[in-house]
């Protein structure tokens, strides 16, 4: 399945009123690549967890093909997640008591049977292509680039409509960034999910259709990739 995205009206609140996040029109399309851009404490990442669902204080539209997150209880985002969305976190998120493929096929733990031979298929594809280590070895030895390649390969072993990537080549040596940016950017484009990442890569940035501005927690008008 695609996703359509369709936000209006949102709104992102603090525990104490305060507004993080305003964006009163955005929408993506299937096959669509698109980076979120500006400085550091503007707003980018919780915008993306937004699109996610995963800001209890918002208000307004986030819909995705019909479905829209923001009057859904926390069960409810959370089944629409594991169905559809790969989330890339910028601080990793990983169980540190587990190997990378440990980690990278969490997802087979709330599927059925039919589908967990294909995570962990892809699982294994993915760790492989990114250069993960095969060994047993728990991710609580890990380097940072080794956790940020497992985290991509979990996000990704479920097959997802939706990518939604927190600095994805932030802890990335240059040609293993450039080949994951790759990967992504094929990935969506052939099979028409939506990517959406927040970076301050230019790399990235080039290779993506859109680029948005976000200062001050309003997203701006949009910037040439370059």
């Amino acid at each position: 399945m695609t996703m359509t995205l369709r936000v209006e009206d949102l709104a992102v609140r603090a525990p104490n009123g305060r507004i993080l996040v305003t964006c009163g029109r955005f929408s993506a399309a299937p096959g669509e690549t698109i980076g979120l851009r500006g400085p550091s404490g503007a707003g980018k990442s919780t915008f993306l967890y937004a699109l996610a669902g995963l800001q209890p204080g918002m208000t307004g539209h986030v819909d995705w093909n019909g479905t829209d997150l923001t009057p859904l209880g926390d069960g409810d985002r959370a089944r629409f997640r594991r169905e559809n969305i790969g989330l890339i976190f910028q601080d990793f998120l990983l169980f540190e008591e587990l190997s990378a493929f440990g980690n990278a096929t969490l997802a087979t733990a709330f599927n059925k049977a039919a589908k967990r031979r294909s995570i962990r298929d892809t699982a294994k594809s993915f760790l492989a292509k990114l250069g993960v280590p095969a060994d047993r070895r728990t991710v609580d030895s890990f380097s940072g680039g080794e956790r940020q390649r497992t985290g991509i390969a979990r996000a990704l072993a479920q097959d997802p409509a939706i990518i939604l990537a927190d600095e994805p080549t932030a802890s990335l040596d240059r040609k293993t960034a450039d080949a994951l940016i790759e990967d992504l950017v094929t990935l969506a484009r052939a099979e028409a999910k939506t990517l959406i990442a927040v970076s301050h890569d230019p790399h990235l940035l080039e290779r993506m259709d859109r680029v948005i501005e976000i200062a001050d927690g309003r997203l701006e008008t949009e910037a040439s990739p370059a």
